[in-house]
């Protein structure tokens, strides 16, 4: 009797759980069949619990999606470039307090002000080249190079630093040059040797155009009459520190995993990423080095980033508290990015049921 009860009872959970998943696919439908994809990661208790693959990542040669596609993160890159900041800062190459002008004294004085940390959590009010840069225009792309002559030409801030947050691309931009500067490597070079390889994350990579290769890469499609046209790059799609790693599922579920760990930082100081960063004035942000933060409906903090570029949206949204994550990367234009985030809370809603 017992072992027929127990039979039942797995027949039941499993039926249960292959529901959830279903009401997940269908969350993910719009990205299946021939349109431009999605891939997908449910991360519980150290284990990808459900992970799936929707549509293409390129159109034109009808290749699929699978979950060592490696699609442009965009901003989500940003961690990296905190991590690999951070390390620096562990190995007594500088620190929070290091100051901008430091690190540039060719900037103008405005630089004086500004440190490491509010660089980081984007209290530094320095402006952002995107205010500037049409990305929808033709012509050479701009590189890292590019944005510091442009902060030369700058004058003021948006603020005083560390008195509001505003998030600016330039000031991680800027953050990935000064891993160049006080590491000696170039940030691919530098992420590779000392983020990538040792996680054993091999599809990864900070992409240069005629330098490196991006293996199983995905291509970004914008929607047009109807349809889709290819739109893989922008005028701003070649800097570096803000957002230009490309990676996959696999690849992403072991940095995950990492951030549990000492494996990269020491877990003070991922803790220190993952805590809310103050103004001036003692009022706390929701961001910390890297990272946005939020409460999910039960009220658990939740740690996670956005991407968004000419045609990609992707999200890694963590509840650390449940060991729990979401990771979703996509290869087009729509939707905006913060429906990224509320896509990653209804694929937990229906994981929950």
């Amino acid at each position: 009797m017992k072992t027929k009860l127990l039979l039942l009872f797995m027949l039941f959970t499993s039926m249960a759980m292959a529901q959830n998943y279903a009401k997940i696919d269908e969350l993910f439908a719009p990205y299946a069949g021939e349109n431009p994809g999605a891939a997908l990661a449910i991360v519980k208790d150290g284990k990808i619990v459900y992970s799936q693959s929707y549509g293409l990542s390129e159109l034109e040669s009808k290749t699929k999606v699978n979950l060592n596609t490696n699609f442009r993160l965009a901003s989500v890159s940003k961690q990296f470039t905190a991590a690999a900041i951070l390390q620096l800062i562990g190995k007594g190459k500088l620190n929070l307090q290091t100051t901008l002008s430091d690190c540039f004294p060719e900037l103008p004085a405005y630089a004086k002000g500004i440190s490491i940390q509010q660089l980081l959590n984007h209290t530094s009010g320095i402006l952002d080249y995107d205010d500037v840069i049409d990305e929808t225009i033709g012509g050479a792309q701009l590189a890292d190079q590019d944005v510091v002559r442009a902060c030369k030409a700058f004058t003021k801030t948006y603020f005083e630093p560390g008195s509001r947050y505003r998030y600016s691309n330039t000031a991680y931009v800027l953050l990935g040059l000064i891993i160049e500067k006080y590491s000696g490597e170039h940030y691919p070079a530098y992420l590779s040797k000392h983020l990538f390889r040792p996680l054993k994350m091999n599809g990864s990579i900070a992409y240069v155009k005629d330098v490196n290769t991006v293996k199983d890469r995905a291509y970004g499609y914008a929607e047009a009459s109807g349809g889709w046209i290819r739109k893989d790059q922008s005028s701003t799609s070649a800097t570096l520190g803000d957002g230009g790693i490309y990676s996959n599922i696999n690849d992403l579920f072991k940095w995950e995993q990492a951030l549990y760990t000492d494996q990269i930082l020491p877990r003070s100081t991922w803790e220190l990423a993952f805590a809310h960063q103050k103004l001036n004035n003692g009022a706390e942000i929701d961001y910390g080095f890297g990272w946005h933060l939020k409460k999910e409906d039960t009220g658990m903090p939740v740690v996670y980033h956005t991407g968004s570029t000419t045609s990609f949206r992707n999200v890694i949204y963590r509840i650390p508290s449940d060991h729990f994550s979401i990771i979703i990367l996509t290869n087009r234009n729509t939707p905006k990015e913060m429906d990224m985030v509320k896509m990653a809370e209804n694929v937990r809603r229906a994981y929950l049921n």
